[in-house]
């Protein structure tokens, strides 16, 4: 009688200990043949989005955000070993990856950057404020096709006579700022987007002042230049 009541917890103990060996064996044999990952699926998911980007957010990948939010630092620690900064607005759900500031020490670059010509800034910057005209009031910040080439006609060249060339060239920013997810058609709607709380995290309120400031100068400078040909021709002509 004794003897198999000491024996009972030895049976239950070695049970434990084959399914603790089971489950590790389990783990070493990963997700896939030759899979020597740590990472969960769901959050391997997640890195995946974050490095395919442009961004991963709560309303579109609804799935992948309380995943990100509960294994960040195991998202973080992969994502720095690739020289990769993680950003995270947890109040917009917004999230993406920066290139990481490593000062003097000389990294390999995984992320392309995006070169910007003049009319892609203004969109942006003009972006940017609409996006922050919005939330001021409570309201999705939405704009059109029209609006946005009525804002960017304003910064055409003057004495340019081929007006179909220039808006070739708005629609060409337009496409380019919908690749990075930063515009978001609207559904039912052929021309009008959703501007993405990613943009707020982009540029700082600082930033956009700066920036406004040098197209606004850029722009009475032209204006300038403008009414003095203007005024020359008038001369020219008496």
């Amino acid at each position: 009688m004794n003897w198999s009541e000491e024996g009972a917890p030895e049976e239950e103990m070695l049970e434990v200990e084959v399914s603790e060996q089971a489950s590790d064996q389990t783990l070493d044999q990963g997700l896939y043949q030759g899979d020597c990952g740590e990472l969960s699926l769901d959050a391997r998911r997640v890195l995946v989005q974050l490095l395919a980007g442009p961004s991963l957010d709560g309303q579109r990948h609804s799935k992948l955000w309380p995943i990100l939010i509960r294994d960040e630092m195991a998202i973080r620690s992969r994502l720095s070993e690739l020289f990769l900064q993680l950003v995270i607005d947890r109040d917009l759900q917004v999230a993406f990856t920066r290139q990481a500031e490593t000062g003097d020490l000389e990294v390999p670059r995984l992320l392309r950057r995006a070169n910007l010509t003049f009319l892609d800034s203004i969109l942006l910057l003009h972006l940017r404020q609409r996006l922050t005209q919005a939330e001021a009031h409570g309201d999705r910040a939405v704009v059109s096709t029209d609006e946005i080439v009525e804002f960017l006609g304003v910064y055409e060249q003057a004495g340019n006579t081929d007006r179909a060339l220039f808006e070739k060239r708005i629609h060409a920013s337009i496409e380019k700022i919908k690749k990075h997810s930063i515009l978001r058609k609207i559904r039912s709607s052929e021309d009008r987007f959703e501007i993405s709380p990613t943009l707020k995290l982009l540029f700082s309120a600082e930033e956009i002042q700066a920036l406004t400031r040098i197209y606004h100068d850029m722009r009475a400078a032209e204006a300038s230049s403008e009414q003095d040909d203007e005024m020359q021709s008038g001369e020219d002509h008496e």
